[in-house]
C-alpha cells in the first residue's frame, strides 16, 4: 500500500496494530535491561536508547508500507509535511516504567486523515493487552487472559464520590507540588486514585472499565492521540477545561456525566 492508496480507518488501524506489535516485542527483549541516553524537561524525564530505536523501527515499517505518509513521533520529531495521512506516535509511553522493569508502558499509535485522528492502536506486552479502535467502529481489546476480542465500554452511572480515578505527574518540580496539591484535594471525594505512570494505558483502562475517570495536565499529542480515540469509542467523554480539546493545558476522560462532575471539581481545586 502506498500513500496514494486508500486511508480507510480499518486499514490504517491494521497496520496501526501490526507496526505496534512489532515495536513492543523488541522492547520487551530489553525490558528493565536498557541505558538512558538523554534527559528532557527535568533530570527525572528520561529517554532511553530504545524509545529511539522504537521508533525508527515505527517509521521504517509505516513508510515501507505507505511511502510518503507524515510521521510526528515523540522522539524524531514531524516528517512529511502536507500529507493527507499523519501517524503519531510515541514509541514507548511510560519510559520510567520501562527502565525499572515495571511492567506498565505501551507502543502507541495513531493515524489523523485531514485533521481527524480516524485509527489508534496502544500495545501493552508485559500486560497482555493490545487496544484498537478505529473511527466509528467501536474500542476493541485482545488479551492474553480472555479468549477472543473484547468489544469496550466505559463505566457509566458512577459518582464522583464512586469513582477510581487515574492520574499522572509531570516531572518539573514546581508542576508536581502544584499537582500534589490538587490530587491532596481531590482524594477525599473519590473511592481512591491510580497512578500507572503511561497516559496511554490510562486512557484504554477507562475505555475498558479498570478505573472510572482519568485527568493529567502537561500531555503532548502522541502520548493522548491513540489512547483518546479508544476511550471515545468506548463511549467516554475526552476533553479539557471549559470546552476546549484534551491536550498540555488539561486532559480529562470519564463518561460524559462524572467528565462533568470531575471537570467542575478539578475547576475548583485548580487543575494542575
Amino acid at each position: 500500500m502506498r500513500a496514494s492508496d486508500s486511508a480507510e480507518p480499518g486499514e490504517l488501524a491494521a497496520l496501526a496494530a501490526s507496526v505496534a506489535q512489532e515495536a513492543a516485542e523488541m522492547l520487551a527483549g530489553s525490558h528493565g535491561r536498557t541505558a538512558v541516553v538523554q534527559t528532557k524537561s527535568s533530570p527525572t524525564d528520561v529517554v532511553t536508547e530504545m524509545d529511539r530505536a522504537a521508533e525508527d523501527l515505527i517509521r521504517r515499517r509505516i513508510l515501507a508500507a505507505r511511502a510518503g505518509d507524515a510521521i510526528l513521533g515523540e522522539e524524531r520529531g514531524e516528517t512529511g509535511d502536507g500529507a493527507t495521512v499523519r501517524w503519531i506516535v510515541d514509541p514507548l509511553d511510560g519510559s520510567v516504567n520501562y527502565l525499572y522493569g515495571l511492567p506498565s508502558w505501551a507502543v502507541s499509535i495513531a493515524a489523523e486523515v485531514a485533521g481527524v485522528v480516524v485509527a489508534g492502536v496502544v500495545s501493552a506486552p508485559l500486560l497482555g493487552c493490545l487496544y484498537t479502535a478505529h473511527l466509528g467502529g467501536g474500542a476493541w481489546l485482545e488479551s492474553r487472559w480472555l479468549p477472543g476480542r473484547r468489544r469496550l465500554c466505559c463505566n457509566t452511572g458512577v459518582a464522583l464520590a464512586e469513582a477510581l480515578v487515574a492520574t499522572g505527574f509531570g516531572y518539573a518540580a514546581q508542576r508536581r507540588a502544584a499537582q500534589g496539591r490538587v490530587v491532596a484535594g481531590l482524594l477525599p471525594l473519590v473511592r481512591d486514585i491510580r497512578r500507572a505512570g503511561a497516559a496511554a494505558i490510562d486512557l484504554c483502562c477507562v475505555a475498558s472499565g479498570q478505573v472510572d475517570a482519568y485527568y493529567e495536565v502537561g500531555l503532548h499529542e502522541w502520548d493522548i492521540a491513540a489512547g483518546r480515540l479508544i476511550a471515545q469509542e468506548a463511549g467516554a467523554a475526552v476533553g479539557g477545561m471549559h470546552a476546549t480539546q484534551a491536550g498540555e493545558a488539561m486532559t480529562i476522560a470519564a463518561s460524559p456525566a462524572l467528565f462533568a462532575e470531575l471537570h467542575d471539581t478539578l475547576a475548583q481545586l485548580g487543575r494542575e
